[in-house]
């Protein structure tokens, strides 16, 4: 039961965060549940937005680090103790460990404080013994260090020892360390500009005015790193002036290269960021069909061109396991397959999925990938091109679905990017002529993988 008077505050950050760490257990994803969250509080201190933000993608991207050093301190195993005390005493340590600005005394106490609040006094007493050991010997912890290189990437860079070991099967030694390091840091905020609305320039410029610090992304022309935020809103926001959107993201369109009067079909299309910038790229010229397999997302396709002002975008709902007998074989200049993926590029911004992806999934993944493929192959036409690009890293989706679509489809040619793109590019191309980024070598982008290809026939692009 909760004390007396003691009643859980919504607009206290830690109560906020806890709330969406049960939710993600239960297999709901952090990002929604944040905006979802905050949304339904809009009278939250932007102390409490930023510090509620900060704790659930810490204590999901670290939570190997974290549970390594509460196993040190806890009376008990931690795969003992009942999932809400967990919770608890991770948000606790996340903040003696990680968070310098809260004093560790502030911080023992809140989560105490938290426990009553929540009914759970009866943990109390286990939550501030074990955060009071943590608070005052955590320098004797022994880490691992990068000599015993898989322990080093369990427990101080937070990797399932399923993602340890395949880091480094794909991976020389330094190399698996740089990556694992780079995805326990905080992924930056990064704007795409919508050139249909403004340009990078005007965007900066008004984000100064604002009071926010950002500068220009290195590759793109569009985008934009959002270095420190003010309390001000983002400027443009209700305008459509930009779109959030990594810029590995971003690179995905240009290497489609749809130009004007195309016929371009985006087969795994929602939420729909590459589908406004393939439209913002042809200036609204070219007409789009966008697919995705559930509704709710269609829905989020359409929202998102309405706010971004582009036209001539058809969004469906579609389960392209099942072949899409309502488009006209080789109908399509372009086709883009933006496809299902494991993800684990992008586990700085979705860090639940370090511990909810399985190695059997990505096995799963590979046949929907190839499945797809197979189903847009014949949709597009003689000399049109189709770009396969995946968030993620892993050989079995990157350069074996390369092989496998081109040993499958011999009137298909891989392009070589190396001969393709400017100077500046250039280090983004592999030996095989892909194009993969990686946070630890690329202005800390995603890591991305795309290969394009090419139709036998005759060529129909000027």
């Amino acid at each position: 039961m909760t004390r007396k008077n003691e009643q859980p505050n919504p607009l206290d950050a830690r109560y906020g965060a806890f709330k969406i760490l049960q939710r993600v257990e239960q297999g709901s994803y952090a990002d929604r549940l944040i905006d979802h969250y905050l949304q339904h509080h809009p009278d939250m201190d932007p102390r409490e937005r930023g510090l509620l933000t900060e704790l659930v993608y810490g204590v999901l991207r670290l939570r190997g680090r974290v549970d390594f050093a509460l196993e040190q301190f806890s009376r008990q195993p931690l795969q003992r103790l009942e999932t809400d005390t967990l919770l608890l005493l991770r948000l606790g340590a996340y903040q003696l460990l990680e968070l310098d600005r809260i004093p560790p005394h502030a911080a023992v106490h809140a989560t105490v404080e938290l426990a009553h609040q929540i009914g759970m006094s009866r943990v109390a007493g286990l939550v501030n013994g074990t955060l009071r050991t943590l608070e005052r010997e955590h320098a004797t912890i022994v880490w691992p260090t990068p000599d015993n290189l898989r322990d080093y990437l369990k427990h101080v860079c937070s990797l399932p020892n399923w993602l340890a070991k395949e880091l480094l099967r794909q991976f020389p030694n330094v190399e698996s360390q740089a990556l694992a390091e780079a995805m326990t840091a905080a992924a930056p905020q990064t704007l795409r500009t919508n050139t249909l609305k403004t340009d990078r320039e005007t965007l900066l410029a008004a984000l100064t005015e604002a009071g926010h610090s950002a500068r220009a992304c290195h590759y793109t022309d569009e985008g934009i790193i959002v270095e420190k935020r003010a309390p001000q809103p983002l400027p443009g926001d209700r305008d459509g002036w930009y779109q959030v959107q990594d810029e590995a993201s971003m690179l995905i369109a240009h290497l489609l290269d749809p130009q004007p009067g195309d016929k371009i079909l985006d087969a795994c299309a929602a939420p729909g960021g590459k589908t406004t910038h393939i439209a913002a790229l042809t200036d609204n010229q070219a007409s789009i069909t966008a697919l995705d397999k559930y509704p709710q997302r269609v829905e989020l396709i359409n929202q998102g061109a309405k706010r971004i002002g582009c036209q001539n975008i058809e969004a469906r709902c579609w389960d392209l396991t099942e072949t899409p007998d309502f488009l006209v074989p080789e109908s399509f200049d372009r086709i883009l397959v933006d496809a299902p993926c494991s993800g684990l590029g992008v586990l700085r911004r979705n860090p639940e999925s370090r511990w909810s992806r399985r190695p059997a999934d990505i096995k799963e993944l590979v046949e929907l990938q190839r499945t797809i493929l197979n189903q847009v192959a014949p949709l597009l036409r003689p000399g049109g091109h189709l770009l396969y690009s995946v968030c993620t890293f892993t050989a079995a989706e990157t350069d074996a679905i390369v092989h496998n679509f081109l040993a499958t489809h011999k009137d298909f040619v891989q392009e070589d990017f190396r001969t393709l793109l400017p100077t500046v590019w250039q280090e983004l191309t592999t030996d095989n002529g892909s194009v993969r980024t990686l946070p630890h070598h690329h202005d800390g982008m995603d890591a991305f993988f795309a290969a394009r290809f090419v139709k036998a026939g005759q060529t129909i692009f000027k």
